[in-house]
């Protein structure tokens, strides 16, 4: 694996791994052992009724965003057509939590924290109205996502502190370090 540190703050050094090509591990339960350390994963209930559905994001101090500070958190929301990527982020200090609000995404993370007990570990989630969890994504995790489906999907993320374009850093979706495949899996 690559050790050259491409970002950094104190205490966290972010390193681009040399993966093999894939996927990852296809996270299927919310506590599974197969997490990148520091994600957490917790369904949502959805409440529909004959005039649509009613998905609660977020109780501040509760929940997967009871450590949010509530003077800088933002709250957000991304709609992207169907087959979008965007991938892939990384933050230095800020923590993102997803809620996929429409639609079905693939979320992929990818661990590039050197000293990370799971450095260079990828994970797939497929979440959205057939599987509706939210996921908390903290600093130096790589994320992005696709849009599956015929559709348009809407991402609302919630983050511990208000954007700051110096805190994020870009990889391009198919950087061979991380390897991951975008390709549809089951053809």
């Amino acid at each position: 694996m690559s050790e050259e540190v491409f970002a950094s703050r104190e205490g966290l050094e972010l390193v681009l791994p040399q993966v093999a090509p894939g996927i990852g591990n296809v996270i299927l339960q919310p506590e599974s052992t197969g997490l990148i350390a520091g994600v957490k994963v917790k369904p949502f209930p959805i409440w529909p009724d004959d005039r649509g559905y009613f998905l609660e994001i977020a109780r501040m101090k509760q929940g997967l965003v009871a450590d949010y500070p509530t003077e800088t958190t933002q709250v957000s929301a991304a709609l992207s057509y169907p087959g979008t990527i965007k991938a892939f982020h990384f933050h230095l200090h800020q923590t993102d939590f997803w809620v996929p609000a429409v639609g079905m995404f693939q979320f992929a993370l990818v661990d590039l924290r050197k000293d990370s007990p799971t450095f260079g570990l990828k994970n797939t989630m497929y979440v959205g109205v057939m599987r509706p969890w939210q996921v908390i994504i903290p600093p130096g995790v790589g994320h992005g996502y696709k849009v599956l489906a015929n559709d348009p999907a809407i991402l609302v993320y919630v983050t511990d502190r208000i954007y700051n374009p110096k805190d994020e850093g870009r990889i391009v979706y198919n950087h061979p370090g991380i390897g991951y495949d975008w390709e549809t899996q089951h053809k």
